[in-house]
């Protein structure tokens, strides 16, 4: 790879040059030539069309434009909920008793949270639909004995028998045996270890904490605090869980499982953890103490002015957790602001209270911010304005974690949340750039001047594979996945095929062409990555016809040759996966099954993915398109919303998986739009 300064010159920098750009907001112009990938539709044709849409295209833009047009919030921001599995709210209640701080009448609501979110056949799951999950399932479990349901009430019989059956306690994930030794439920001699002496590894050691991803380190961190205490809250006899051991455990049992064969990396390491297990049981520990000292000050100073850490409930948790075993009161600034922030994850009606286990308003605001001028509204639109300003206002200036491996590169870009400085990622700042690159703001210049550092960061987080992972750079040791304590095999933040094509359409939506340099690198990277199929994988979301969008999307922008075999041949596959509604799903499962890539029940946002794929690759007239967009107006509700229970976003492949809220009727929006605009239809 070239080096990571690569200026925003040759076809970047003309574009800031050009009399097209650079210039302070015009009034509209339906004849003013735009230099934006996606053309608008002038204002004068919008505002004949706006409230007497005759035909059901337009009506259905129409419904779903003005859906939000009354969601967005005052300050021009759009957020929804970012759904997840019922864990993160198992552990806020852990929490709350851990520090000894609960709150009878919200532990009531999260515990009828907990309670709805039980299958039939008393487990609970990852996904909607899902398969009950045995960790999942022993959490939500633990949580509601803590919240004085008897084991013997009928929801917690079924769950007990749920995980008997699976094996118990014993066969569960690392972080759900960590909240229950947390209580003794658990011996902390069976948690792997993750010594606090790590914390004084340099930088250029092959394990050091700056080669795990990001949500990895601002999780891992704090927990080596509480791991290097191994605290103990005792548990009064009616909320203890030792039911859900099969047989009282063992010493044995507290070992970890060989693969067979004697020579694997999973067995070296199950080693390496015995090992530490000796260590760390010895009276002498020479630089605990100095250890200790750093991480507690690199806790303090990852800390976010809004209390956050990292933007994720784990880091955030956890962070609460080790401040609280170093001896800080609840009452602390640093820890109430980090309760705080916990509370601001919360949604909270009469009955219930859920925690998100992160918000995504940057993310929610960008991506709906695009589908509104799809739609065909005008950049000077005041609430899109608004909202572009807002989006505007959160660009990160300060040097995160990414500097690090990137030590020159000038700070810019975005992140997911409402404020993570330490770690903005190139989706976000890709999806700011390409919404916000036409709205007529007040400020043009400072505009610009962001999307230009957005755009020289987002190159420099290259890795050297051509390929470009989220939030870190050349994240790539894949080794440590094996390591005891990586059974989410999440710990590092490799370069994706989604998100290397995310870039190649930002590149091309600022003038880049394939003779750049880096769209050289990163289209052989793409090349290697495609599966035999066709397909792409998706790390972001579910999953290959995910993966397969966002390529697709980018080559287009980028200005690939669209008609070449490669490309073809993921057409043909995406085309081999539509359901016969019209529509395309994809069940999480695909994550476990490779048969079952692109195979599931037809959702709202995965066919629009599909839809939007197939229009890059020149496919907009095709029957496939064309029954796809039938799909999307046969399906959508008299409000302009879609229905779907699908979890369709990842967080870890297999073990966590989002349901974006907006998702399911922001993308069809930006797909009916795109529609409409390339091929010219007015009804169907």
């Amino acid at each position: 790879m070239k080096s990571n300064k690569h200026p925003i010159s040759h076809a970047l920098t003309s574009f800031y040059h050009s009399g097209q750009h650079g210039q302070a907001p015009q009034a509209p112009d339906a004849t003013r030539p735009t230099t934006a990938k996606v053309h608008r539709l002038p204002t004068s044709i919008w505002k004949k069309m706006e409230g007497v849409a005759q035909n059901p295209l337009d009506k259905a833009i129409e419904r779903t434009r003005d859906f939000f047009f009354r969601e967005q919030l005052p300050d021009g921001y759009w957020w929804a909920e970012l759904e997840s599995n019922c864990t993160i709210t198992a552990e806020y209640v852990m929490l709350f008793h851990f520090l000894g701080m609960v709150d009878k009448e919200k532990e009531r609501k999260m515990a009828n949270y907990l309670l709805r979110q039980q299958t039939k056949e008393g487990a609970w799951a990852i996904w909607y639909g899902g398969p009950g999950d045995l960790s999942t399932t022993i959490e939500a479990y633990f949580a509601l004995k803590l919240a004085g349901y008897p084991a013997d009430h009928i929801a917690m019989r079924k769950a007990r028998d749920f995980v008997l059956a699976k094996g118990g306690i014993l066969k569960a994930r690392v972080f759900t045996k960590i909240f229950l030794a947390l209580f003794g439920e658990f011996s902390w001699l069976g948690v792997p270890s993750m010594p606090i002496e790590l914390m004084l590894l340099p930088n250029w050691a092959y394990f050091n904490l700056y080669e795990l991803s990001s949500w990895s380190r601002a999780t891992i961190i704090p927990l080596s605090v509480v791991m290097s205490t191994r605290p103990v809250c005792k548990l009064p006899p009616q909320s203890r869980v030792q039911e859900l051991y099969v047989r009282p455990p063992r010493p044995t049992d507290y070992t970890f499982t060989k693969e067979d064969g004697i020579i694997t990396w999973k067995n070296f390491f199950i080693g390496v953890d015995h090992l530490l297990k000796v260590y760390e049981s010895s009276p002498i520990r020479p630089f605990k103490k100095r250890a200790t000292e750093i991480a507690e000050q690199w806790i303090i100073d990852h800390q976010e002015p809004t209390g956050d850490w990292g933007g994720i409930q784990p880091a955030m948790l956890n962070s609460v957790l080790a401040l609280h075993c170093l001896g800080y009161a609840s009452n602390h600034p640093i820890m109430a602001k980090g309760l705080e922030a916990l509370a601001h994850f919360c949604i909270e009606d009469d009955d219930t209270l859920t925690l998100q286990s992160c918000i995504s308003p940057v993310w929610d605001t960008a991506l709906v911010l695009q589908s509104m001028q799809e739609a065909g509204i005008p950049q000077n639109h005041p609430d899109l304005i608004k909202a572009a300003q807002w989006l505007l206002d959160r660009e990160v200036r300060i040097r995160g974690d990414w500097k690090i491996k990137s030590p020159d590169l000038e700070p810019g870009g975005w992140a997911f949340e409402f404020q993570n400085d330490w770690y903005p990622d190139v989706d976000d700042s890709a999806a700011v750039m390409i919404a916000i690159k036409e709205m007529q703001v007040s400020n043009n210049k400072a505009k610009q001047d962001a999307i230009r550092r957005g755009i020289d960061w987002c190159l420099g987080m290259q890795s050297a594979n051509g390929g470009w992972g989220a939030f870190d750079k050349d994240n790539t040791k894949h080794l440590l996945n094996k390591i005891p304590f990586a059974d989410l095999e999440a710990l590092i933040d490799p370069p994706t095929a989604d998100l290397t094509g995310r870039m190649l359409e930002l590149m091309g939506n600022f003038g880049c062409s394939t003779e750049h340099p880096q769209a050289q690198s990163a289209l052989a990277f793409l090349k290697q990555e495609q599966e035999p199929e066709g397909p792409w994988f998706g790390r972001w979301g579910v999953n290959y016809i995910y993966g397969t969008w966002y390529v697709l999307i980018g080559l287009e922008a980028i200005g690939e040759d669209m008609s070449q075999p490669y490309i073809k041949k993921a057409v043909n596959w995406l085309k081999s996966k539509q359901n016969m509604d019209g529509g395309w799903g994809e069940t999480c499962e695909s994550y476990y099954d490779r048969t079952l890539m692109g195979c599931g029940p037809s959702t709202a946002s995965q066919t629009a993915w599909a839809i939007l794929a197939l229009m890059a690759a020149g496919e907009v007239h095709s029957k496939a398109v064309e029954h796809g967009i039938q799909y999307l107006l046969n399906n959508q509700n008299p409000d302009g919303t879609w229905d779907e229970d699908a979890f369709t976003g990842t967080g870890f492949p297999k073990f966590f998986m989002i349901k974006y809220h907006v998702y399911r009727n922001c993308f069809p929006l930006t797909a009916l739009g795109r529609f409409r605009r390339l091929s010219g239809t007015r009804a169907l």
